[in-house]
């Protein structure tokens, strides 16, 4: 059973940016899917397991935006 959970990210201003946040949130262990929506700051991550905090913070800020 998978788990989905809504995080909001500053700084995203078009569709590169949301890939860049899809792609380092995507690396984390156990995540299946990443959306992003740059106009919403909307960011939901589906995964096997809860995805702790911090590891999407890190991951977000890998791609040059924060996670708030």
């Amino acid at each position: 059973m998978s788990t989905s959970t809504t995080w909001t990210v500053t700084g995203m201003t078009c569709a590169h940016c949301e890939a860049s946040v899809r792609e380092e949130i995507g690396e984390l262990a156990g995540v299946e899917s990443v959306t992003a929506d740059h106009t919403s700051g909307e960011v939901v991550v589906t995964s096997a397991e809860p995805i702790e905090r911090s590891a999407v913070a890190a991951a977000v800020a890998e791609a040059g935006y924060e996670l708030t």
